[in-house]
């Protein structure tokens, strides 16, 4: 079988049932429970960040989808860094070959330098340059594999408390071509608020092989679940104690140290430093060690780290104080 970006919505149709209504407007599709309208009450304490990942894990299990071990944060082929769970399908889907790097489902730590600022140059609320992407991702024989890859994501929001009534799905059943690759992206949202992307994608050579790539981040879930501050759900007590940029700084150079990469000239390394640099010379005569301690405890959730958080917080402490300051 091919991919046939015509055959998406019959399939979404067989998968989802009658409670959902399908609204067509040209190419753009909308989607929506019959049961929408209601109001959303957010919870009054969102569950701890192994709770979440404890249900999400067992919500996939329950649709026969298994947990698979995270990728390196080094990547090393066409990024430096590790910056979607997909890149674990590169094999399969860009070269043809009969092999992934891993399958499943994966809560994968990445790192983007492109997240979505204000006109100040600040983060937006709900991005960060190192947050943990949440994903299904898997080699599909058919349309309806990739469709029912929806339902089991519907019953992972449901084990949230996010429920189907105040889910939105949104987009284009036309293809976009980057390099080797075709897709259809269907955007979902939660309440007007975008908390991930079901993307179709096949190689642009050879139709017959196709994967689907679910993705969330798990922070911008909590954010959904309760609606509080973005600041309180990513930086818990810290919040306020410093600036978004220097927060999310320290957060990210922890999971890079802690991955064993040490500052450098250019690649991993300089990525590393140049972010480093950007953290104050009056924080780390302080001491990061508190940020640091909180950054290692939610990374460890998720990735292996390889260094102590003293030993981190000793790199980025003597990278930040020994060198000039830079702008990011």
């Amino acid at each position: 079988m091919t991919a046939d970006p015509e055959e998406l919505v019959p399939a979404l149709r067989r998968a989802l049932g009658r409670q959902w209504q399908f609204h067509m407007r040209g190419e753009q599709l909308a989607i929506r429970h019959q049961a929408a309208g209601s109001p959303y009450r957010p919870a009054r304490t969102a569950p701890a960040w192994p709770e979440m990942l404890a249900r999400i894990e067992g919500a996939f299990a329950g649709h026969g989808i298994a947990r698979a071990h995270p990728l390196p944060i080094r990547w090393n082929h066409e990024t430096d860094f590790t910056i979607s769970a997909i890149q674990a399908l590169d094999p399969y889907l860009k070269r043809r070959q009969e092999f992934t790097y891993r399958q499943g489902y994966l809560p994968q730590p990445v790192i983007r330098f492109t997240g979505h600022r204000d006109e100040a140059g600040n983060l937006a609320d709900g991005f960060l340059t190192a947050f943990v992407n949440i994903s299904c991702i898997q080699p599909i024989a058919g349309i309806d594999e990739h469709a029912a890859i929806l339902d089991a994501w519907l019953t992972v929001l449901s084990r949230l408390g996010l429920h189907a009534r105040h889910i939105q799905i949104l987009g284009r059943i036309t293809s976009w071509r980057r390099r080797e690759v075709r897709g259809v992206t269907l955007h979902i949202r939660h309440a007007d608020l975008p908390i991930g992307d079901l993307v179709l994608l096949w190689n642009a050579e050879d139709p017959s092989v196709m994967v689907t790539d679910l993705g969330s981040g798990l922070e911008r879930l909590r954010w959904a679940v309760t609606r509080a501050p973005w600041q309180q759900i990513v930086h818990g007590p810290l919040a306020g104690h410093a600036s978004l940029d220097v927060l999310d700084a320290i957060r990210t150079g922890t999971l890079i140290t802690g991955s064993g990469i040490r500052p450098a000239a250019r690649g991993c390394g300089g990525a590393l430093r140049k972010l480093s640099r950007t953290i104050p010379a009056s924080d780390a005569r302080l001491g990061l060690s508190t940020a640091v301690r909180h950054a290692c405890e939610y990374w460890s959730l998720t990735a292996t780290m390889n260094l102590p958080w003293p030993h981190i917080c000793q790199i980025l402490e003597h990278e930040v104080l020994s060198a000039p300051r830079t702008s990011r």
